[in-house]
């Protein structure tokens, strides 16, 4: 059997008595290690499931999945997803193959940002489209999320950014001379996602967001520490939202009277948020 397990969001302890169950019944145990992270290390990992945690990196999923699947036909392997195995990021090439060798799967499901984003406050029928937000560089600036941010505004509806994550990433240098040398971990935060967004507004002009546009940036979700703060998306380049992991949500039109009272408990600043919602925003119960 192959058991694709999700992990949820924040500790070791956050895997389903399920999941934990197919772990420890497992010969090997693969942790896909690039499309998120766990705030914990991968130690305290193996202490809690006893059992080798194997990091699988995208080269060894993308293009080494046989080794993977080796003998899962006759023994369990287990394959650990953060958050939900089909949440922001699917699997199903793995399962794929694994059913092309005959070999069973099963998926254990967690918590994912996609559903736990509802702790902000906002209601989760009223999310629309979900984007991602990558790094710009000096040549590379990806604005195709803006025609869905539109759309999604146009309807009144939020909208949850993802951000980008860079891991195991190579120079180009080192890229082209073929040395396996790796640049540090970058986690995008809430801070430079709001300025990329704002940057693309500025170039695009179409309104599908402004400055005053009313975000909540949330980090750590899950954790005890999580930080959940509703401001303008301004606001959200200067605010402290601390360690990653951090996600965005674009804040509709169209809010719910429960909505708008749970933003205004996780206001930066009060006075301000009321003046945009009075202003911008219809609140209906």
């Amino acid at each position: 059997m192959l058991y694709i397990v999700g992990l949820g969001l924040a500790d070791e302890r956050d895997i389903t008595v399920k999941g934990l169950e197919a772990v420890r019944a497992s010969e090997r145990v693969y942790l896909e290690g690039y499309t998120s992270i766990l705030m914990v290390e991968q130690q305290r990992l193996e202490e809690f499931y006893g059992k080798e945690v194997i990091v699988a990196h995208r080269e060894t999923v993308e293009s080494s999945s046989d080794e993977i699947l080796r003998d899962a036909d006759r023994i369990n392997v287990s394959f650990l997803v953060v958050g939900d195995p089909f949440g922001a990021t699917t699997h199903t090439d793995l399962m794929i193959r694994a059913r092309e060798k005959g070999i069973p799967v099963k998926t254990i499901h967690n918590a994912s940002i996609m559903n736990a984003v509802g702790a902000t406050g906002l209601q989760l029928y009223n999310f629309g489209q979900t984007i991602s937000i990558v790094f710009f560089t000096d040549d590379w600036r990806p604005d195709s999320f803006y025609e869905r941010i539109k759309e999604n505004a146009t309807l009144g509806l939020h909208t949850l950014c993802l951000l980008d994550i860079k891991v195991r990433e190579q120079s180009i240098e080192n890229m082209m001379r073929d040395r396996q040398i790796f640049e540090p971990p970058r986690y995008m935060s809430v801070n430079l996602a709001a300025e990329q967004l704002l940057e693309v507004e500025d170039a695009r002009q179409q309104h599908a967001y402004t400055a005053d546009t009313i975000a909540v940036g949330v980090s750590r979700l899950g954790s005890d520490d999580q930080i959940i703060r509703a401001g303008t998306l301004a606001q959200m380049r200067d605010h402290d939202f601390g360690k990653p992991l951090h996600s965005l949500v674009l804040v509709g039109h169209r809010l719910h009277l429960l909505e708008a009272e749970i933003l205004r408990e996780n206001a930066i600043d009060l006075d301000s948020l009321n003046q945009v919602l009075k202003r911008d925003y219809d609140i209906g119960e």
